[in-house]
């Protein structure tokens, strides 16, 4: 399981917070800007979403991929505050590297991204969730916000 946990983390997080940004960030031939500044979000999202892929292998016993979703309900670590708290900590690193490049097509790029998370949340992840979860997905949702507030 250990194995499918890292796979889909490079696979997914890996691909949308790392990847395709810094493959924008360096295409545009811009140098970095602001780069204390952009550290600071980048590397707090990068432990933000750490933590969430050892609570879902962790408390969930599975890992952040739809192919192998946790079995259990994860309400642990920085699920207390947050059902999402692993598309803040992307979102949170996409910052960065808008904030690194003061890129536009990354502003527009994470505008999107942000967009496309809300969406699958929405119509996807809470839809599975209640199916999957039942009456403790109902208590949960009641006592922790969607995403901050």
């Amino acid at each position: 399981m250990l194995a499918r946990a890292i796979a889909a983390f490079v696979a997914l997080p890996g691909t949308f917070a790392f990847a395709l940004p810094l493959t924008i960030g360096i295409s545009a031939g811009r140098p970095l800007r602001h780069i204390g500044l952009g550290l600071v979000p980048l590397c707090l999202g990068t432990l933000l979403l750490l933590w969430c892929v050892r609570e879902f292998y962790v408390a969930g016993r599975g890992t952040l991929a739809p192919w192998a979703p946790p079995q259990r309900l994860v309400t642990s670590g920085p699920y207390r505050f947050s059902r999402n708290p692993m598309y803040i900590g992307v979102v949170t690193i996409l910052v960065g590297w808008c904030t690194l490049w003061a890129s536009r097509t990354l502003v527009i790029y994470t505008a999107v991204v942000l967009c496309a998370f809300y969406l699958r949340v929405r119509l996807a992840e809470e839809p599975w969730a209640a199916r999957r979860f039942g009456a403790q997905w109902d208590a949960y949702r009641e006592s922790v916000p969607r995403w901050l507030i």
